[in-house]
């Protein structure tokens, strides 16, 4: 699964520092996540970060996103082995 924004967002700036894989970006009108990179924290945290933090509980799972914990877990460790390479 992968985590998406809703319109709710008020841009508040408190879930894009708590992303471990920077995949959440400031878009044209409000914060978005680039399911590329989304990892929902598996491999960082137990629980998706920018969702404890988010004042309007405006963060979901994406619904055309939805992967098995064994593909975040996977995309983790990718991002992790580009990171430093």
């Amino acid at each position: 699964m992968a985590l998406h924004i809703t319109e709710e967002c008020i841009n508040c700036d408190v879930c894009e520092p708590q992303c471990p894989n920077l995949a959440i970006y400031m878009g044209e009108e409000i914060y978005e996540i680039n399911p590329n990179l989304c990892t929902e924290c598996v491999g960082h945290f137990d629980e998706p970060q920018c969702v404890v933090v988010c004042p309007v509980e405006c963060i979901e799972v994406h619904p055309q996103h939805q992967e098995s914990q064994e593909t975040l877990l996977a995309r983790y460790h990718r991002l992790q082995a580009e990171s430093t390479s």
